[in-house]
C-alpha cells in the first residue's frame, strides 16, 4: 500500500488529541488509518509523508456507532486509530502548513 492509502486523515481537533499534543509537547499525533495497515506500515507512511522520526505507534479499533437512518437503525463501519509518538523536539503542525495564495 502507498502512504496516502494508509493514512486517511489526522484527528487534530478532538479533546483527547489536543490533550495528548499539549502534554507531550506536540510529540503525539492521532490519525485515522486503513484498517488493514499494521504498525510498521503506519510508521513508514508517517515518516515519508511528514519527514519526521516516529518513536512508537499505538493502534486501536474504534467501534462504529449505531445511528438512526430513515425509519430504522444502521451501524457505521469500524475504523482504526493510530496514536503516533514522534521523536522529542519534532512536531507535525497541520494548521501552519497551509499556504495563502494572496
Amino acid at each position: 500500500m502507498r502512504a496516502d492509502q494508509i493514512v486517511r486523515r489526522p484527528i487534530a481537533l478532538t479533546e483527547k488529541a489536543t490533550r495528548l499534543s499539549a502534554d507531550a509537547g506536540g510529540a503525539q499525533v492521532i490519525f485515522e488509518v486503513n484498517r488493514d495497515a499494521n504498525k510498521i506500515q503506519i510508521r513508514e507512511a508517517i515518516q515519508t509523508m511528514f519527514n519526521v522520526e516516529v518513536v512508537s505507534v499505538n493502534t486501536l479499533i474504534m467501534r462504529g456507532k449505531e445511528r438512526r437512518m430513515g425509519r430504522g437503525h444502521a451501524k457505521l463501519q469500524n475504523w482504526k486509530k493510530a496514536i503516533v509518538t514522534l521523536k522529542v523536539g519534532q512536531a507535525i503542525d497541520f494548521f501552519s502548513t497551509a499556504s495563502s495564495a494572496e
